[in-house]
């Protein structure tokens, strides 16, 4: 298994390649040599460079004390989560399916080879406790594809200690602008080598910085909010196969805002290329909730039984309820990794690059934004208004709970499409959206307990057959459909207020 750290630096350059005397810095009781490290790296991308144009590095490097496979994927300027692997002749398994999502069926190949003799010293308290490396980095470069060439320069870093506050490096930068330091132009080593190395047409294209298009049409909203989409999910995809938390979940709701972007704004893109791809996406996002709805269930009822006092409690309820839990899990991550590994997806991915880059745009998508998104605003908040306004009408049942489960799918919908208007219509859609997330939260607490309620049956008619008492499970109904009728009474009201506070 690769081990993950955030790595908190900044970097620097100088005319002068001397470290400046840092012992001046607030908190600092000493700065300690740890002599000179002779690295080796090796920096593997696409042969178009996909990794790079994504910010991320991965490298195989020798020397130092942490020798071995690094990937860095950014997360704020100076922040970085590395990835490493032990090393090995090829890019590791672990590794490579974390990139995946970048490269899809690219090879890996070494691109950048950077060598350096890097001058150690921490930064130590008074206690002893180091604060942060500096280091002295004189770096040579050699590109190791096409015709390009080699590069050197010198450069300074400092990395926070593991567990240190960000704000002493604010203390280390003003020593070092001080003594004539200044931050780096780029980013990494390898961002200055790849532009240094570069052979010289492709350097002097690079250098003329493309400057991006502001939304003016319509068509141009819309496919800023899909390229918000595909990017999300192209990036939450390393976290989603690390089971980071609440990545499953995102992951899933891009796909959502996405499907439901193509349906709501089928006047602006051709339905007939968005739809297949909308049903890949549903593909997707039911791989992507196999688990989830059962571990909301748990949780919420975990969370009922912990409220009940022991006079309640009877029968072996928890362990039943963990059984159920654990039925499907399984092998769930590893399901899931075959997914995100498998070529339906990939084919998925590269389709959403293509629909992104050449939309299939109708009439209506070179039109006024305010006219074309708000008319299609309106057009989903009628039809969610329809569906509200049935469920109220309609007797507490089963044709209740399906009515009001139908108008939640169409808030979500109403919320994603406003979402997309947020920047042409202003306010009106921002009020709106609110007012979503709001009714979409009403709803969603009905259909929970909705499912809640047929789970319990499932459960009860288990422990009824294995002898065990069904009491329990009974009060835990009985509860729900008190939660349920909450809503329903609380709902007219609710609505009046969206209604009354719709401007789009």
């Amino acid at each position: 298994m690769a081990d993950t750290k955030r790595e908190i630096e900044r970097k620097y350059e100088s005319d002068d390649s001397g470290l400046p005397d840092l012992t001046g810095v607030a908190g600092v009781d000493a700065v300690v040599d740890k002599g000179v490290a002779h690295l080796d790296a090796t920096y593997y991308d696409t042969s178009d460079e996909r990794l790079a144009a994504s910010a991320i590095t991965l490298r195989r490097r020798t020397g130092g004390s942490d020798a071995g496979w690094h990937l860095k994927f950014p997360v704020a300027p100076g922040v970085r989560d590395e990835i490493q692997a032990p090393l090995s002749d090829t890019v590791p398994r672990s590794l490579a399916g974390l990139v995946r999502s970048r490269v899809r069926d690219a090879e890996l190949l070494p691109v950048v080879r950077l060598r350096s003799d890097r001058d150690l010293r921490d930064l130590v308290d008074a206690g002893g406790r180091v604060l942060a490396e500096v280091s002295v980095d004189a770096v040579r470069a050699e590109r190791l594809t096409g015709d390009g060439g080699s590069a050197q320069w010198t450069e300074m870093e400092v990395e926070l200690a593991d567990g240190g506050d960000p704000a002493f490096l604010d203390k280390v930068d003003k020593r070092l602008r001080k003594a004539g330091v200044r931050p780096s132009a780029s980013a990494s080593k390898l961002a200055r080598a790849l532009a240094e190395t570069a052979p010289k047409k492709k350097r002097a294209k690079n250098g003329k910085k493309r400057q991006a298009k502001q939304p003016v049409t319509a068509g141009d909203h819309v496919l800023a909010y899909l390229r918000e989409q595909r990017d999300a999910i192209v990036e939450l995809d390393p976290a989603v196969r690390q089971d980071v938390f609440d990545s499953v979940h995102r992951m899933r709701v891009a796909t959502r805002r996405m499907r439901s972007a193509f349906r709501s704004y089928g006047k602006v893109l051709d339905r007939g290329v968005t739809d297949p791809i909308g049903g890949e996406l549903k593909w997707l996002a039911g791989e992507l909730g196999v688990d989830r709805d059962r571990e909301v269930l748990t949780e919420r009822l975990t969370a009922a039984l912990d409220e009940l006092p022991r006079t309640l409690l009877s029968g072996p309820i928890r362990t039943r309820l963990r059984t159920w839990m654990n039925a499907r899990r399984g092998g769930s991550r590893r399901r899931l990794t075959g997914v995100l590994d498998s070529q339906r997806y990939l084919e998925l991915l590269d389709g959403l690059d293509a629909l992104v880059a050449d939309p299939p745009l109708l009439e209506a998508a070179a039109g006024k934004p305010e006219k074309v998104i708000a008319k299609a605003v309106r057009k989903d908040f009628g039809k969610l208004s329809e569906l509200v306004e049935q469920a109220i009408a309609l007797e507490p049942g089963h044709e209740r709970d399906l009515a009001l489960h139908e108008a939640r799918k169409k808030a979500k919908r109403t919320r994603y499409a406003a979402e997309a208007a947020a920047t042409p219509l202003g306010s009106p859609a921002t009020a709106l959206i609110k007012s979503m997330k709001s009714l979409q939260t009403l709803l969603g607490d009905h259909q929970d307990s909705f499912m809640t309620r047929q789970t319990l049956r499932e459960l009860s008619a288990v422990a009824h057959a294995a002898g065990e008492s069904s009491f329990t499970y009974g009060v835990l109904y009985g509860r729900e459909e008190a939660r349920a009728t909450a809503v329903e009474v609380q709902l007219p009201g609710a609505w009046q207020e969206v209604k009354d506070g719709m401007q789009v």
